[in-house]
């Protein structure tokens, strides 16, 4: 997460504190940390790669209701 923050940081984009308070999954009460869990790791994540983040206009695009 630091590092997409920072990202939209150096590209000029507005981070409000407000929003980066909420970032953490942990914070939220319905969060369980006990039990076993399975990810599929893409080999790009396993190689330490990051994958592109998607620009906040895409993702207003996404929200649209045709």
């Amino acid at each position: 997460m630091n590092a997409a923050v920072n990202h939209l940081h150096a590209t000029g984009i507005d981070v409000k504190k407000e929003d980066l308070a909420r970032l953490s999954p942990l914070g939220h009460k319905d969060f369980n940390v006990l039990g076993r869990y399975h990810f599929t790791v893409p080999e790009e994540v396993l190689r330490g790669d990051l994958r592109p983040l998607r620009m906040p206009e895409e993702a207003d695009e996404e929200l649209q209701i045709a």
